[in-house]
């Protein structure tokens, strides 16, 4: 029987979606700025000869109607298209689970700019729960910068650092040696309880190391404590087929560890990319590998480096010949996106975009998919290529992948 592997870019968006200026993204495209930005600082394009091979190259062209510019630049070999996002929101859990079948049709909750942000019923519940002295921070900020901020305060004082963003999350940073990883995720386990009638979507442990402000860095041992989708996603329906839904990285906590058979974690990129091609030397027939390369959103989207992001995709596309030679006859090999998160826009947050919908299986013929109406076409085409019940949302494409 098949294997379908899935690469998730976290955040490679390619091309402002059709309501982004309600989300005020109008103009992003993550893959051709950070390219444009990355050929002005180097003085030459970037090569991404695999990548473009399988066609993102000209996803992202369709999708936005830009001319991208990249050496070594391949005819594409592989299915490839775009998408757009029935959800709500521009969220992590939104994409991931929409991907899977599971569009977010409702609302999130939000918390106010104003500062404090936090209800403050809500702060002196989980105090009172946990034992901490207090909170810190209480307020929209970027991750790294309120680390810096406010994490030597943190260690003298042994208040957590509270922060959120404009997704549907709570944020815990807390020091790992000074204040202890169990601690920190007792603090997020007991929010996630707390916020449930708040519909927050994630609380995340941001745990960090080092001396001072001047060396603060975060660590792989990031925790997300997500709600359980609204319904049955394929890799439940897989999992109770009998099949091996196999997580690496931040997969099933995305999905609250529902339809997960195994997990695996890795810190950084070339390590997720290293278990990926591990798990699917070993990984039997009927199995579904999930990876979410996180790097890409959360080191440099996020950040808004755009030359850090291009190296980091140039690292995806030199390792992608290791999965290829990894994969069987049969198997699916799914690149895509959860949202997008433009390095050259305003801000921090992610930012509403189509993404890419890229599908290969060797020795196919390519084909181009068009536009898509939802993420779900991915999710729909991977219950085909297992021979599971069809899913309530989208049309798959699995037809287009054997001619």
């Amino acid at each position: 029987m098949a294997r379908a592997i899935i690469l998730m870019a976290d955040s490679l968006g390619i091309g402002a979606a059709p309501d982004a200026d309600k989300f005020g993204d109008f103009g992003a495209n993550t893959l051709a700025h950070l390219l444009q930005a990355y050929e002005q600082d180097k003085g030459q394009p970037l090569a991404l000869a695999n990548l473009s091979r399988l066609g993102l190259i000209d996803a992202c062209e369709a999708a936005s109607g830009a001319s991208i510019n990249i050496n070594e630049r391949q005819q594409p070999q592989a299915a490839w298209g775009y998408a757009k996002e029935l959800s709500s929101g521009k969220d992590t859990p939104s994409g991931h689970w929409e991907m899977a079948g599971v569009p977010v049709l409702f609302d999130w909750g939000y918390f106010p700019v104003e500062q404090p942000c936090f209800p403050q019923a809500f702060i002196d519940e989980l105090i009172e729960r946990t034992g901490i002295p207090g909170i810190l921070g209480n307020c929209h900020a970027s991750g790294t910068t309120i680390i810096a901020e406010l994490g030597e305060e943190h260690v003298r004082s042994g208040k957590p650092i509270c922060y959120t963003s404009s997704d549907s999350v709570f944020q815990v940073a807390a020091h790992e040696q000074s204040f202890g990883l169990d601690k920190l995720y007792e603090v997020c386990e007991v929010a996630r309880t707390l916020l449930d009638e708040h519909n927050i979507g994630r609380v995340i442990a941001r745990p960090f190391v080092g001396e001072s402000s001047d060396d603060f860095e975060r660590t792989g041992n990031r925790r997300d404590y997500s709600v359980l989708p609204p319904a049955p996603t394929v890799l439940d329906k897989l999992a109770q087929a009998g099949g091996e839904v196999i997580s690496i990285g931040k997969i099933a906590d995305i999905y609250a560890h529902q339809g997960i058979t195994q997990k695996h974690k890795a810190p950084g990129l070339e390590n997720l990319l290293e278990k990926t091609a591990q798990v699917m030397a070993e990984a039997p027939d009927n199995s579904l590998i999930f990876t979410n390369l996180v790097d890409f959103d959360e080191k440099y989207g996020h950040r808004r480096n755009a030359i850090g992001y291009a190296e980091a995709l140039k690292t995806f596309d030199d390792f992608l010949p290791r999965i290829f030679a990894q994969m069987n006859d049969d198997d699916l090999l799914l690149i895509t996106a959860d949202h997008g998160c433009d390095p050259t826009a305003a801000g921090s947050d992610h930012t509403r975009e189509y993404v890419p919908v890229i599908a290969y299986r060797p020795g196919m013929t390519p084909v181009a998919l068009g536009e898509r109406e939802t993420f779900a076409d991915m999710g729909q085409t991977v219950a085909q290529w297992f021979n599971l019940p069809e899913l309530d949302y989208g049309t798959g494409f699995k037809a287009a992948l054997e001619r």
